[in-house]
């Protein structure tokens, strides 16, 4: 089909050419191509001591985010693989090295996708720990996916985190505190509501060319997908209709208030609001002025509401997606007085490329200083402790698990192809094999040396939400180890194990619902921390691990794409996540 065929055939030679385009058309830009960073020249900086704000995700969004950093947005993005939430790492360097060090704090924008969340909600905390004020605003306002089958993943990200950003990107560029800050960005996506719709499926550089047949197994001719997702995610229902009648279906889900499953705002006749109409890229500004006129008719005639500002255009975009997304924004009090609404900040002047209007001749004509030196410092050295763990043991016990994880990685990839997006199996492998490698430099018998080697390998070699989980969970555990440090050299026993083992999965709930019966990992790992807390018995433990991840099948997913994908799978085989953790569980109780 024509619509898959594309000028690059290499997804990272895109993302990175594009990044790189912006610091070409904005000259007052910079990139970090490592991280995949874009963010403002320290020079261009009028009020540097400002809150910071970022915001950032996968790539195949674009104008969305990299192209709204500028004057009255944001001050720096985040930027990852295509589809693919960037790592904690790359957001850790962002808010340590590409940051004014003068700002009064920094706000962190992430749309509510599993592995956005994890990601940036690692990098806050680094942050923090090192002992920056940072907030995070996570941003839901699809209608698309109801409150019943959101359950505890909730609202999905799309075209309204834009007004998140604009919004709050004017409240930092008048000086505003990061607290409120925070609190209308919070604000905001109480009041918001959104829903896509498409054509067809949107197609990825460099993958191959869809036959006619398998994209209209998705969606038939003259099918029109309501409640398609900005990564081809599936929609909550197909119809065949012409314009007036898809937009009527829409505006229904996202304003009537007699929809329970979907009434996730109330907003009336006496409301004023704003109607952003975004483009997922492969409309036509033709088609795309004709939809914003049906919506804008129909919101006046059907609701009663005219919208006191309407912005059209790709805000947050899908590649060549053929379809667009309806966001609604109902005007409140931000409580922060004159000059500080919602519509008065909506209204506020930016210099961005992303957003709808040029970037001025002074940001041209303006002479910059060169980009500065690089200005990253190695990590801080990890601070020794007196808790004593033995190499040698230490791989004759890794080793061998490690490896069994390996051999597991063709099963896990089919559970995972079945239930997910097939790509668990390959993630654990390569953490595995990565820490291998690692694992004869480890000679210190300082437990918490050890952390320090094997941490960072996983946090580089192993991506998506189970890296974060994995990542979240051993910094965690690192420093709930550390806890239990003591004045003279103490080797650690299992009942240190246990008890900080059992305090990173309280950690990691800061970052994730998921309990036991959610169908994730924490199905193989609760059940292996419980058991080695009451019985000190590795092999025990190991088994109750393989009790729980065999329980996950027939388990009705409550967190992670699985929600999305559906289907019924789920009933013949057990969780991904789970059976591989306890694959790697039963590795370390047999060598124990």
């Amino acid at each position: 089909m024509s619509a898959a065929k594309h000028y690059l055939t290499d997804p990272t030679h895109a993302v990175l050419s594009s990044l790189h385009s912006l610091t070409l058309t904005n000259p007052s830009l910079l990139l970090d191509a490592p991280n995949k960073i874009i963010y403002r020249n320290p020079s261009s900086l009028s009020q540097p001591h400002n809150v910071s704000v970022v915001c950032g995700g996968g790539s195949g969004h674009e104008p969305g985010f990299a192209g709204f950093v500028g004057d009255g947005l944001l001050t720096a993005c985040v930027a990852g693989t295509i589809f693919a939430s960037p790592g904690a790492e790359q957001v850790r360097a962002c808010l340590q090295h590409r940051l004014p060090p003068e700002s009064k704090g920094v706000l962190v924008i992430a749309t509510n996708y599993t592995g956005d969340v994890l990601n940036f909600g690692m990098g806050v905390e680094k942050a923090r720990a090192l002992g920056k004020k940072v907030e995070m605003v996570v941003v839901g306002d699809d209608v698309g996916v109801g409150l019943a089958k959101g359950g505890k993943v909730g609202r999905r990200g799309l075209s309204g985190t834009a007004l998140v950003v604009k919004i709050c990107g004017a409240l930092a560029e008048r000086g505003v505190a990061l607290e409120d800050c925070a609190k209308v960005g919070r604000l905001v996506v109480n009041n918001l509501v959104s829903l896509g719709a498409s054509l067809g499926r949107v197609h990825v550089p460099g993958h191959g060319i869809e036959e006619a047949s398998e994209e209209e197994e998705r969606l038939g001719p003259g099918l029109v997908e309501i409640g398609m997702g900005i990564h081809n995610e599936p929609g909550c229902e197909k119809v065949k209709t012409d314009l007036p009648g898809l937009v009527k279906t829409m505006l229904g889900q996202m304003l009537n208030q007699s929809d329970k499953d979907r009434a996730y705002v109330r907003i009336g006749k006496t409301d004023e609001t704003i109607l952003l109409i975004n483009n997922f890229g492969g409309v036509s500004n033709l088609e795309l002025g004709a939809i914003t006129a049906e919506v804008t008719s129909q919101l006046e005639q059907n609701y009663g509401l005219k919208p006191r500002r309407i912005i059209s255009g790709t805000l947050f975009g899908s590649l060549d997606g053929a379809g667009f997304i309806a966001s609604i924004l109902r005007l409140t009090d931000t409580g922060l007085g004159t000059g500080k609404s919602l519509l008065d900040l909506i209204d506020a002047p930016v210099n961005a490329i992303g957003w709808p209007r040029c970037v001025t001749g002074d940001t041209w004509e303006k002479t910059y200083k060169p980009a500065p030196e690089k200005t990253e410092e190695e990590e801080d050295e990890t601070k020794p402790s007196n808790l004593k763990l033995d190499p040698t043991k230490l791989r004759k016990t890794l080793e061998p698990a490690l490896n069994k994880l390996i051999a597991a990685e063709a099963e896990v990839t089919k559970y995972d192809s079945i239930v997910g997006d097939g790509d668990c199996g390959l993630g654990l492998k390569r953490g595995a094999e990565a820490v291998l490698k690692v694992l004869p430099s480890i000679s210190s018998q300082d437990a918490m040396m050890t952390f320090a080697k094997i941490v960072p390998t996983i946090e580089q070699n192993m991506d998506g939400t189970s890296g974060a989980l994995y990542a979240i969970f051993l910094n965690s555990l690192a420093s709930s180890m550390r806890s239990q440090d003591s004045s003279s050299p103490t080797p650690v026993t299992t009942e240190m194990w246990a008890k900080a083992l059992a305090m990173s999965i309280e950690g990691l709930g800061r970052y994730t619902p998921a309990q036991v019966g959610d169908r994730t990992l924490i199905d193989a790992l609760a059940p292996f921390v419980d058991v080695l807390k009451k019985t000190g018995n590795a092999k025990k433990a190991a088994e109750a691990a393989k009790v729980g991840a065999d329980k996950t099948k027939g388990m009705k997913a409550s967190l992670g794409r699985s929600v999305y994908v559906g289907g019924t799978g789920f009933e013949e085989v057990p969780d991904p996540g789970a059976y591989g953790l306890s694959i790697f569980l039963s590795g370390i109780g047999d060598a124990l």
